[in-house]
């Protein structure tokens, strides 16, 4: 057995966190948040990968500053392997790119879905979390990626449309695909007390009408330093550590990796991957 494949084999005996991170709605800030909430974790000393799951719209390289050769496009289409688009993202994490424009993977053919599956079984990255950015709203892919992670954390901001669309998300994916857990996460409040009632806003129609579990994850301030760092097309995290926004999503990037990791192969990079196929080719005929 040569050293690329005993680290295969070690790779894919070890649980992996899947968080995928979306909202109800564009423009409330979703893709910062997972970029800074991957360096927080890098900084606690976890191997991180980003995968931007935005595959009609892949906006993580340029939120970075980044000029990916390749990306998941190419793997999708046989090109290459998936080790071969990873590239490095700042503060130590790994980012697998996107391309706008491309197909979903509810299109996939199952030639195609077996190549995406056999990329990720063959991973030689260590990667003790994998946080999935979807893109906002309801697309079968959405559906897909959300039904396949482990946890799923729905950014809000006080807008009355990023409220209603998020519950109407968490409605669908409760009621119509059996996601029965959320992790909400309030994003540029003007203080802890705002977020805390976002999140009440969501909570209370929730338990009424649904059978599905919410917490509040924390809340992110609104912060002048955070976007001096997406102009700057960089992380708020390591560009201004001492910010409010940078010390609030270190403190969320902590409770996050407090979350339980299954024992089982449910908690397997390979399960996941198996588990998006299958959902994605389910989704495609809805």
């Amino acid at each position: 057995m040569d050293q690329a494949q005993g680290i295969r084999q070690m790779n894919a005996s070890k649980p992996v966190r899947v968080m995928a991170v979306t909202s109800g709605k564009g423009g409330v800030g979703k893709s910062n948040i997972t970029v800074n909430l991957a360096v927080a974790m890098a900084q606690d000393g976890e191997n991180v990968i980003v995968m931007d799951a935005d595959l009609g719209l892949a906006n993580i390289d340029v939120l970075l500053g980044l000029s990916p050769k390749l990306n998941l496009s190419h793997v999708i289409q046989g090109e290459c392997t998936l080790e071969e688009i990873i590239i490095d993202g700042p503060g130590g994490i790994k980012i697998i790119p996107a391309s706008s424009g491309s197909v979903s993977m509810s299109d996939l053919t199952p030639a195609e879905n077996a190549g995406v599956i056999r990329s990720f079984s063959e991973l030689t990255q260590p990667v003790d979390t994998l946080l999935i950015d979807t893109a906002a709203g309801l697309s079968n892919g959405v559906v897909s990626y959300l039904r396949a992670a482990r946890e799923v954390i729905v950014v809000v901001c006080d807008e009355p449309a990023s409220i209603t669309d998020a519950y109407a998300m968490i409605k669908v994916m409760n009621r119509d695909f059996g996601v029965l857990r959320f992790h909400v996460l309030a994003n540029q409040t003007h203080s802890i007390q705002q977020g805390r009632e976002l999140y009440m806003k969501l909570f209370k129609v929730s338990e009424k009408y649904l059978d599905a579990t919410l917490d509040f994850l924390g809340s992110v301030p609104y912060d002048d330093y955070l976007k001096k760092a997406v102009q700057k097309q960089k992380c708020v995290i390591e560009t201004y550590p001492r910010s409010p926004s940078a010390m609030a999503l270190r403190q969320i990037a902590k409770k996050a990796l407090q979350w339980p990791i299954p024992k089982t192969m449910e908690g397997h990079l390979e399960f996941f991957i198996e588990r998006l196929v299958n959902y994605s080719t389910q989704d495609s005929r809805l």
